[in-house]
This record gives C-alpha cells, sequence and structure tokens, in this order.
C-alpha cells in the first residue's frame, strides 16, 4: 500500500523552489513584466527590468569571483555544455594544429555526446580520460594526454552520481600552463562547494539553477573575459552576441538570483551532517558498498550499491514508502545500459545494477534519514529473500 508520505531524494536532478524564490518572480511576471530595454536609452518600464538583469549577474557573478559582464544566462546545463564545447570549438581555427579535446568516462550524457558529435565531424579526436576507484581524475593520465594539439579540456567540478569532488585548481593550473581552454560543469557543485573561478584558472564554467531551489529552464554560463565562443544560432543583435536575441526569461533569471543569494554554508552543513548519517548506517547493511570518495564529497550526494539487488525493484519497493530515489541500472535507463560512470570506476555491472542514489536538500531533515535507513532494510532484506542470487 502506497503511503501519502513522500521523502524527496531526487534532488540531484530538480530541486523544490523556494517560496522566496517564487515570491521574487511574480514580481516580473505581475509588475515588472516589460521587456528589458537594450540600451541605456529605453522607456522606464523596460529600464527596470533591465537593471534587475545586471543585479542578477553580480549576485551570480560574486558566488564565483568572476565580473558580472562574464556571466550570460542560457536554458539550462545541455545549453551551457553546447555552447562552451562546441562553440569554442568552432571558435577555433584549426590551422593552428590543435585539433584535440580531452574528457573523462565520468562525465554527464551530454558532454560525452558532444564530444562524439564531433569526433563524428571528422574536425576533433577526443581522449576519455580514466579516474579511479573513487571517481577521482587519474591527474597523470591526463597531464600525459594534454599535448601542444590540445584545444579544451571538459571536467565536472561535482560528479553527478557519485558525487566525487575534483581538484579543478590543479586541472585548471596545468590547463592555463599549456594554454587549453578549461571547461567545468560545476551544475552539481554550484552554491554547495566553494567555487573561485580565478585562483581555479577557469575559463567557461556551467551553473545551475534548479539544483538550487531556483526555477528550472534557466541557467548561467561563464566565460572568461577573452575566451572566444562561436554562437550556434544565428539571430543576435551584433556578431559578438554569444546568444541570439529575443526576451529574456526576466522572472526566472531573477529567480535565479534569489536562489543563489538565500544558500548558505549552514544548509550545506546540515545536508553533510544528513548525508553522514546515510552512509554510516546503510553501510551496516551486510553486502553494501559506498561508490565514490567518503571525503572529497559532495554534501548532498550518497550513492551505494546493494549486493544481489536489482535496482528498479529497489526503487519500486522504495517509492512504495513515498521515497524518491535515482538507481544506475540498466533496466531504469533508457537505453538498457549499466551506469557509466560506476562502470568506470572499474566495478562489475552487478554493482551497477543494484546502486541507489540518494540526493539531498536543505529541505530534508534527520526524521527523514532514519525513515530513509529503516525502509532501506527492509527493502533491500525482502528483495534478498526472493532474489535467486543471494541463495
Amino acid at each position: 500500500m502506497k503511503t501519502s508520505r513522500i521523502v524527496y531524494l531526487d534532488n540531484g536532478k530538480t530541486t523544490k523552489v523556494d517560496p522566496v524564490v517564487l515570491a521574487e518572480m511574480k514580481k516580473y511576471f505581475l509588475r515588472y513584466y516589460a521587456a528589458p530595454s537594450s540600451t541605456e536609452y529605453g522607456h522606464s518600464f523596460g529600464m527596470k527590468a533591465r537593471e534587475a538583469l545586471i543585479q542578477a549577474k553580480l549576485a551570480i557573478a560574486k558566488k564565483i569571483n568572476a565580473d558580472q559582464a562574464e556571466i550570460i544566462f542560457t536554458s539550462g546545463e545541455v545549453e551551457n555544455d553546447n555552447l562552451a564545447i562546441k562553440g569554442a570549438c568552432f571558435a577555433h581555427d584549426l590551422k593552428d594544429g590543435r585539433n584535440r579535446i580531452i574528457t573523462t568516462k565520468i562525465e554527464r550524457k551530454p558532454v560525452l555526446d558532444i564530444f562524439r558529435m564531433l569526433e563524428g565531424m571528422g574536425c576533433y579526436k577526443a581522449d576519455y580520460v580514466n579516474v579511479d576507484r573513487e571517481g577521482f581524475v587519474k591527474f597523470d593520465e591526463l597531464e600525459k594526454t594534454i599535448s601542444d594539439k590540445t584545444l579544451l579540456v571538459a571536467v565536472q567540478h561535482a560528479n553527478h552520481e557519485i558525487g566525487t569532488i575534483q581538484d579543478i585548481a590543479r586541472i585548471g593550473e596545468l590547463c592555463r600552463k599549456r594554454g587549453v581552454i578549461f571547461y567545468v560543469d560545476a551544475s552539481q557543485s554550484f552554491t554547495k562547494a566553494p567555487i573561485d573561478v580565478k585562483k581555479m584558472n577557469v575559463d567557461l564554467m556551467s551553473l545551475s539553477s534548479d539544483k538550487n531551489h531556483g526555477p528550472k529552464g534557466v541557467a548561467a554560463l561563464y566565460v572568461r573575459n577573452g575566451v572566444r565562443i562561436q554562437r550556434l544560432f544565428e539571430g543576435g543583435e551584433s556578431p559578438e552576441d554569444i546568444r541570439p536575441s529575443g526576451i529574456p526569461n526576466v522572472p526566472a533569471i531573477m529567480g535565479f538570483a534569489k536562489a543563489v543569494e538565500l544558500a548558505n554554508e549552514k544548509q550545506n552543513a546540515q545536508m553533510r551532517k544528513m548525508r553522514n548519517y546515510l552512509i554510516a548506517n546503510l553501510l551496516k547493511i551486510p553486502g553494501t558498498q559506498l561508490n565514490g570518495p567518503k571525503n572529497q564529497r559532495l554534501c548532498s550526494n550518497v550513492n551505494v550499491s546493494f549486493k544481489f539487488i536489482e535496482g528498479e525493484s529497489l526503487l519500486m519497493h522504495l517509492d512504495s514508502k513515498g521515497i524518491v530515489a535515482t538507481t544506475g541500472s540498466a533496466c531504469f535507463s533508457t537505453n538498457l545500459q549499466p551506469s557509466h560512470v560506476i562502470l568506470a570506476l572499474s566495478l562489475a555491472h552487478e554493482d551497477a545494477h543494484g546502486s541507489l542514489r540518494l540526493t539531498l536538500s536543505r529541505y530534508n531533515n534527520m526524521q527523514e534519514m532514519s525513515y530513509v535507513v529503516t525502509s532501506a532494510k527492509e527493502v533491500v532484506k525482502r528483495l534478498r529473500e526472493i532474489s535467486p542470487f543471494s541463495k
């Protein structure tokens, strides 16, 4: 019998919008709804919206130690991936011999798809760097792979499945010394881990709204001053415009900025406490392993694998108890493939099949964590009793 109780632990996918964020958005839906003026000489109604956009850029830029002119608002992470990777490649003159691009084997699927697409065009050769058993980039391998033919390196700040936080500053220093463009996907880590694009030597960075209790359908791309990006769609007001012209989604942008302003370390510390509780108690279940590191892990991420259990069965039983989570099981993916992230850790297919990802937010609490642990123990026990592989 399905419970009316809901414990939402899929915040790595998207989060609940903060009511304060929603109130901020309503102002720009109902009161300041004019299209923002494109110049400093528009009507006062449009100027109000234009000034709001500037303030939104300032709020987001401040969070990562950037200049507001380096912030571009987009429709989401996938657009950021395409703008950053394709844009940098298409703006580049291949005559200088830089025709190699590098990423890791545990990046998000859109990034890997873009790399394969660029390879398929015949213009670029992609290299996929390995990670260790905790998901950290093998730095020595990356260092050897970068050459005078490398144009771009793309690495996540924090992995979307196993929460591994990479040493971005070290990788960024290497890229800057070699004259390589460095793109960082910070969609999971933004507001949850310290980010300083200057100290990290980042050239391009993807920042998410909907994983930070902001609205869906809006994101930001940091583009360091001096980095050239080719726009992917025509229609800009000038040749320098990276995105096509049109009316910006001011309510969503202002909601995004408000969500960033509301985020703080106290909330992260609470998530970290809940994360540690979940990891410690779930690992008490026999035949359970942690995927990813104990340290240098995103404060909101837990990923464990249960032996002799299929992920989709696990999710269905947890869902009946009101617990919303995700799995790396092949049967839960649209292409019937197990999690490429779990496999890249040199783990077995069955580890991916039985994996469970729990991602937290500031709206979760310790009472929910206790309920999740109790429920997981019951479900795992029940599923193993009927599993032919546990005999």
